[in-house]
Order: structure tokens, then sequence, then C-alpha cells
């Protein structure tokens, strides 16, 4: 029996990759203006940015419990091995919402077998963990087998993002409010990355060309045999910086592979407009 991939929308993967890839889709939550809305579904994430450019400031929250009760339940009843890879539970609550949901069916259907597993990883970087995983999964991979490539990959995937205007990360608490004046007056990019799934700052930059050089830097520093992987690139409504990244890393390093796409409005309305993530293993799993 095929196993059941599941992934929620953090994962910046489009809406056509779960039906093409037979993998379940979780939305999580964007309160705009007043109205609740699903992330993907009935909200695109063009109108999270061009609210946020606005001056508008949108909240979100985790996917809905009975989103997963109801998955779960219809899974348990038909005898369905299944995988929920979740958005990191240092970034959001729907971890944990989903372990309780999954912990609460498994009372009703005691042989019931889903795993729900922390990713530890964000936009694109959780993106490239459910992209194999589904691969995996259409090929008639082993459940236990699924497991262990996502916790691989969980532990080695690298996030290198910034951030266009740093009041975005001011309002969610992630910098001072001091430090965003300060740094948009002074064009000051900062560079982050995850860390156990953990938003981390690296260092402070001044300018676009400078903060890309530093990128390759590190990817130079991080990453192992890059040219053979997939590589990820995120962006908050910025294709064409995004396609500036892709050149510049291609002609660096000579990969062939990329998986490019707009950050989702549940990452994005807390990052802004503008933002930039690359994405990449810094170890390859034995297999490959």
């Amino acid at each position: 029996m095929t196993v059941q991939i599941i992934a929620d929308s953090a994962c910046d993967l489009p809406l056509s990759f779960y039906k093409e890839n037979n993998v379940s889709f979780m939305p999580l939550q964007v309160l705009l203006d007043g109205k609740n809305y699903e992330d993907l579904q009935t909200i695109d994430p063009k109108e999270v940015y061009s609210a946020m450019r606005e001056g508008k400031a949108p909240k979100t929250s985790q996917v809905s419990p009975e989103y997963f009760l109801e998955l779960f339940t219809k899974l348990a009843q038909q005898n369905q091995q299944a995988i929920y890879i979740a958005f990191s539970s240092e970034l959001s609550g729907t971890y944990q919402t989903a372990v309780m949901a999954r912990n609460q069916v498994k009372e009703e259907y005691p042989t019931s077998d889903i795993e729900v597993i922390d990713s530890k990883c964000a936009s694109l970087g959780y993106g490239l963990v459910v992209v194999k995983a589904a691969e995996l999964a259409t090929t008639g991979a082993s459940k236990q087998s699924i497991l262990e490539d996502i916790a691989f990959r969980a532990v080695h995937m690298e996030h290198l993002f910034t951030v266009d205007n740093l009041e975005y990360l001011a309002r969610g608490g992630r910098i001072s409010k001091a430090s965003a004046f300060v740094g948009g007056l002074l064009n000051i990019k900062p560079l982050l990355h995850v860390e156990d799934g953990k938003l981390i700052p690296i260092e402070k930059i001044r300018g676009k060309k400078k903060l890309l050089k530093r990128v390759i830097e590190l990817m130079h520093e991080r990453g192992v045999h890059v040219k053979n992987q997939t590589l990820a690139i995120s962006h908050g409504d910025d294709e064409e910086t995004a396609l500036e990244w892709k050149q510049a890393i291609q002609d660096e390093f000579g990969v062939t592979n990329f998986v490019i796409n707009t950050i989702g409005s549940a990452i994005g309305a807390h990052v802004g407009p503008g933002t930039m993530s690359v994405y990449f293993l810094n170890e390859l799993p034995p297999n490959e």
C-alpha cells in the first residue's frame, strides 16, 4: 500500500503539486481586514503582499484542528498508512495540533497508522522535504524508509534568507523597531538561517549585491555537491530577483535543477514582500 503524504501550506509548493503527486493539503489560516482566509485556497499570496505594501498587518494562525480530525479519521477508517510532515514546531503550533488530533483519532481507531513529523523547516526548505517524500511514496517505498529520509533532510536542510524591509520582522518581534528603523536608513539587509527549526540571524549586510555575494560564499561553505542537488528559491512577490539569484547560483555552481515559487501567505505575512531565500542540503543522504 502506498503511504499517504500530508503537508501544510507553509511548505510553499503550488497547489498543482498536491494534485499531481497525491499529497493531502492542509491550509494555514490568514486574517486580513477582519476576514479569515485559507492560505492558497481562498487567498492568494499577491493579495497579502499588496496589503502589506499598503501598510496593513495580516495575521496568521495554524491549520484548523477540524481539518486534521476529518482527514485522520478518514485515513484511519481506510486503514491507510500516512505521514504528515509539519511546518517547524518552533514557528507554528500546527505540529502540536496535529499530534493531538492524531492521538484523539487513535483512541477511536487503535490500529490507525498515522505519523506526525516535525520538519523543523520552513517555506521551500520544507517543500524540498515534502517533494522527496512524495517521490518515495509514489515509487512504493516503505513507511520506515520515507520517515528516515524526512528525518535526514530535516536535519541537513540549509535555509539562507533575507528580508527587504526590516519592519516586517519587527512587527513579529524578531528584531527591535529601533533596529528596523536604522536598518532601513542604512540599506542594511539581515541574513538569517534556520537552526533546529528556529530563525537565527547570521549577520547584517549593506546592499543587495554584497548580500548575494555572501549567500554564495555561505553556499560554498555549507553546501556539499551543490551542483548535483535540486535547489529551491522562494521569494516574496519578487520573481525578478529570484531569477537573478538563480542565474548567479547557476553560474557559480552549475546547478541545473531548481524549484522556484512565491512564499505563501502564511509565511509571507511575517517576512513581507521582497524576501529572498535559498535552500540546499549540507550533506547528501547515503543513497544519493
